[in-house]
């Protein structure tokens, strides 16, 4: 949210070259009522992507556990190569 208040004032084309990464552990919706049944031990993943004004970047499944050091070796691996598919680099 700080970010987005810092740059209301940028032109529109200040903005579209703006690159945006998230990683997350997502939850699955479902419908009021159904029941969740898992078949085969559950679990989750954590996914990391990107994305722009005109485009959805790559999605990555991160392996282990996040740290510090992990999430640097996801931007080094994918973080150019986004913006570079989402013609920002």
């Amino acid at each position: 949210m700080e970010f987005a208040k810092r740059h209301l004032k940028d032109s529109q084309t200040m903005r579209n070259k703006i690159i945006f990464g998230l990683n997350a552990k997502c939850h699955i919706w479902r419908k009021p009522g159904t029941i969740s049944i898992v078949k085969h031990g559950g679990g989750s993943i954590m996914l990391w992507g990107c994305f722009s004004v005109a485009a959805t970047g790559k999605l990555v499944r991160i392996e282990g556990k996040m740290n510090g050091a992990k999430y640097r070796e996801i931007l080094d691996e994918n973080l150019l190569q986004g913006a570079q598919n989402l013609r920002l680099g």
